[in-house]
């Protein structure tokens, strides 16, 4: 049975979660289960201690550094072209940061995801590359 339907999050995650300081563990695990709602068939990997989704190509990612958990856009040109929705948000090149007990708005979080799809999938018909 799916991960997803048992509510169970993969064994890769576990292990990424269980490396991180506490006080980031539920924030990680809320932006995980946010983004396997969106995308439920993401594959997931880890890349540079970052815990990332594929679809198609790399989507986005969740990480931590000391202060703040941080969303993995992988798209400059989608952070440019939300840029008016991201007021407020603390950017580090492609990367969203916050703290723990101040998350993203979840529909920016989503709006992010299906972005990233919709590019990934017109990257991939312009390169022959199917879902």
């Amino acid at each position: 049975m799916d991960n997803l339907k048992q509510n169970v999050p993969s064994q890769l995650f576990s292990n990424f979660l269980q490396k991180q300081e506490p006080e980031f563990r539920q924030c990680l695990t809320e932006l995980y289960w946010l983004i396997k709602s969106v995308v439920p068939d993401a594959e997931e990997s880890l890349s540079y201690q970052v815990h990332c989704f594929k679809h198609i190509y790399m989507l986005v990612g969740i990480g931590v550094n000391k202060k703040y958990c941080s969303l993995y856009s992988m798209s400059s040109k989608l952070l440019k072209q939300m840029k008016a929705d991201l007021t407020g948000c603390k950017i580090s090149g492609l990367t969203l940061h916050f703290k723990p007990g101040e998350p993203l708005p979840v529909e920016i979080i989503k709006k992010i995801v299906v972005a990233r799809i919709a590019e990934n999938q017109v990257i991939g018909m312009t390169r022959g590359k199917k879902n």
